[in-house]
């Protein structure tokens, strides 16, 4: 539901929707242009939470949040939980409204600051397991995503990710990748959170940029 089908050899592990079918998604979950949307996954939001958080803004929907922690904070508190099914909300049907200044592309990397928002052992080349070619865009610093969060898997204070992302942002414009486009939407996230805008996301991130030999990595 949060991503489009992989086309080998020119897509990334998770491509963008079509907008028209996320809009048939966020229609079916019931949300409507006045809908509040609480989103969570099992832990911190970098599996889920945050790239739907991210989608909803793309297509225009600022009224969403990502509960801070996700379940696992949310049963540690003691607060109740239930294995019953629940009811589709059906509502107004969801109209996108693009922004597409919310997407860099491939073609455009070279004319921003880049942070990569994977560990940082892959960001140098190192244990990677999951994508054939080892590395990272050349240019790009390393932010990885878990570096967002405290002990309790929360996102930290406002006041330190804005000293974690302070160097970036005056660089200018700045783009976030990571291996498929998913866990750096927390580092987007937190960015917006950190006061300091709404950054750029490149939707491919490695998986993607790594199907055209001719693009340079660097290690």
């Amino acid at each position: 539901d949060l991503s489009g089908p992989v086309t080998p050899g020119r897509t990334g592990r998770h491509p963008l929707p079509a907008l028209d079918d996320f809009a048939g998604t966020a229609t079916s979950l019931g949300i409507g242009p006045d809908t509040q949307v609480v989103a969570y996954d099992a832990g911190s939001g970098a599996m889920a939470a945050a790239r739907l958080w991210w989608l909803l803004q793309w297509a225009g929907h600022d009224a969403v949040a990502v509960l801070d922690g996700g379940l696992a904070k949310w049963i540690a508190d003691g607060r109740p939980v239930t294995s019953d099914p629940t009811a589709e909300p059906h509502g107004h049907a969801f109209v996108p409204r693009e922004r597409p200044g919310l997407v860099a592309r491939a073609e455009e990397l070279a004319s921003h600051p880049l942070a990569d928002a994977r560990a940082e052992d892959r960001f140098r080349g190192e244990n990677e397991t999951v994508d054939p070619v080892a590395g990272h865009i050349p240019g790009a610093v390393s932010l990885p995503f878990a570096g967002n969060l405290g002990p309790d898997g929360t996102l930290r204070p406002a006041t330190e990710l804005r000293d974690r992302y302070q160097a970036l942002a005056e660089r200018g414009d700045p783009v976030f990748y990571c291996g498929s486009g998913v866990t750096a939407a927390l580092d987007v996230l937190a960015y917006r959170h950190a006061g300091l805008g709404m950054p750029r996301l490149y939707p491919g991130s490695w998986s993607e940029w790594i199907t055209d030999p001719a693009r340079p990595v660097a290690r």
